[in-house]
Parts: structure tokens; C-alpha cells; sequence
């Protein structure tokens, strides 16, 4: 079978197990400890990299993984935010990616574990995460930022708090998928539903709502879309065309352009919300991966 086919047929499987086996468990009739559990085990069936150190680290109390690859060079790290609609994801689950991006970049890739809702609702996620980033930037000299899906959302949220207090800004921003419209208005919510294999607007809802506990879903520092974004570093985005998602992407790349932001982006055609998470197994997500690491590897480069 030629490498072409074989990838096709790869995809169109991975879509069927997606859609036949983690759609149903982002559901809002199954109870949250159970839909943490299955993915948490689900995550133990994707391909682990080899080639990665894996340690455990504090950022300022919050725990972290601190991967870091062979030869990893001093005074250079990535803060890496996971995915899971703020309710759900750990370090764990995430280990795929974050590895991969560490692999790639040639960085040290930290991921934290920060805190979830409903048990800690907003600003507990983004608070973490600036403390963490703080105290990474207190020990290394360059650091880039990276996060999936609510991840990446939180990671341009942690920007812009960055920026507003006047702290040490990333050199670079990946992101894949990213969430950062909690009010849902973005015209692929009706437009891809059926297509995404994986999301559903009613979970997402959900899930936005446990976050939000009763903060405006508009609020920027929720829904970064619709901060000012003016004086954010370079960004690059990696978004599938067939998820309810897509649009978030669409209109942050134009408001980032608008804003005078260095930015790019780009649509893997037939594929779904965050399908990186099935690197090692899809040549996609391989790909994706090695060029968002390699996009970080060179914003966290010695300025000449």
C-alpha cells in the first residue's frame, strides 16, 4: 500500500475510534470524575516518544513535568498548557505532545498541572499559570509559550496578563486548536457540528459554564478572542477543518492581524479538534508537532 493510502486509511480509522470512543465520554450526562478517569486511561494507549527525560517539578507550588530531551540547551524552556475544556487533562494525558514539541524544539518543555474546575472555577487556571511562569522566567532566560484546545486558550490569556503587568513577555506562542471564545459564537458551532468527531457544543457549554461559575462568558480574561492583542509575540496556529473550533481560530488570526501581530496559521484538511494527541500513530500529527516545535525552537534562538 502506498504511504498516501496508508495515512488515509489511518486517519478514516482514527476518526471512526475518535468518534465511536471519546465523543461519547465528553457528554454532559456522564458524571466529571468519570470522564476524567477514561481519558486519563485513554491517554495510556498513545505512543510515548522515547528520548525524554521526564521529572517531576514545582514552578512556584505548582507541580509541573519538566521533560526535558537529550542535549537540551541552558536558559531556554517551554511552558506548556494542556487541553481539556478546563475541567479535565493533566500533565499525563498531554505527555504525547508535550514530549514531541520537547523533542523537536530541542527544549525543555514544562507542563503544569494546574487547577480545574468545577473544583477551582476562574481565575485559579490562569493564576497558575503566571505564577508558573514566573518563576520559570526567574531561573531561564528565554521561554516560549504553547498550550491545545482550552490550553492554548489559557496560554494567549497568559500572554495578555503578561503583557498588561508588564512581565517577562514569551518569545514565541504555539497553538493548537485553540479555545478562546467561551460564548460559542463562532459560526463552525453549527456549521461543523456533525463533521467533529470529537467536541459537541453542549459539552463545550458545560464545561464553559463550570469554568465562568457565573463570570461573563464574554470576559477576555475567559475569552481571550476578544482581549486587546497589540504587542503579542510572534504566533503560529494548527487548527483541523473539521472541528466546531475552526472558527476560533479564523477570527484570531484576523484580530491578531488586525493588531499588528506576526502571525500564522494553518488548517490540516479532514482532521479533528487536537488530533496531535494521536502523534506517533498519524503522520499528520507528526508533522504538526515537529513544525510547531521547530516554530518555538527558533523564537527562543540568541538574538543575533
Amino acid at each position: 500500500m502506498k504511504d498516501g493510502n496508508r495515512a488515509r486509511l489511518v486517519s478514516k480509522t482514527l476518526r471512526l475510534v475518535t468518534r465511536a470512543g471519546l465523543k461519547p465520554v465528553f457528554s454532559t450526562r456522564l458524571p466529571l470524575l468519570m470522564q476524567r478517569s477514561v481519558i486519563s486511561a485513554a491517554s495510556r494507549f498513545f505512543p510515548r516518544p522515547q528520548g525524554v527525560r521526564d521529572v517531576e517539578h514545582y514552578l512556584d507550588g505548582v507541580l509541573a513535568r519538566r521533560l526535558i530531551p537529550e542535549g537540551a540547551p541552558d536558559g531556554r524552556a517551554i511552558l506548556y498548557l494542556h487541553g481539556g475544556a478546563y475541567v479535565l487533562g493533566s500533565p499525563g494525558t498531554h505527555f504525547g505532545i508535550a514530549a514531541r514539541i520537547a523533542l523537536a524544539s530541542g527544549c525543555e518543555v514544562f507542563v503544569i498541572d494546574y487547577r480545574l474546575a468545577p473544583e477551582h472555577p476562574a481565575p485559579a487556571a490562569l493564576d497558575d499559570a503566571v505564577s508558573a511562569w514566573k518563576a520559570l522566567t526567574a531561573t531561564h532566560g528565554a521561554v516560549a509559550l504553547a498550550g491545545d484546545s482550552a490550553g492554548a486558550g489559557l496560554a494567549l490569556a497568559t500572554a495578555v496578563a503578561l503583557r498588561d503587568a508588564a512581565l517577562v513577555a514569551p518569545r514565541a506562542l504555539a497553538l493548537i486548536s485553540p479555545w478562546v471564545d467561551l460564548t460559542l459564537s463562532g459560526e463552525s458551532m453549527q456549521t461543523l457540528a456533525a463533521a467533529d468527531p470529537l467536541l459537541s457544543r453542549d459539552w463545550l457549554a458545560w464545561a464553559a459554564a463550570h469554568y465562568a461559575n457565573g463570570r461573563n462568558l464574554d470576559d477576555p480574561m475567559l475569552s481571550p478572542l476578544f482581549s486587546p492583542l497589540a504587542g503579542l509575540p510572534p504566533v503560529l496556529i494548527h487548527v483541523g477543518s473539521d472541528e466546531v473550533l475552526l472558527s476560533d481560530t479564523q477570527r484570531l488570526e484576523t484580530a491578531l492581524r488586525a493588531a499588528g501581530v506576526e502571525v500564522q496559521s494553518r488548517v490540516y484538511q479532514d482532521l479533528w479538534h487536537d488530533f496531535q494527541l494521536q502523534a506517533g500513530l498519524m503522520p499528520e500529527a507528526d508533522e504538526s508537532l515537529d513544525t510547531l516545535g521547530r516554530f518555538l525552537r527558533a523564537g527562543l534562538e540568541p538574538a543575533a
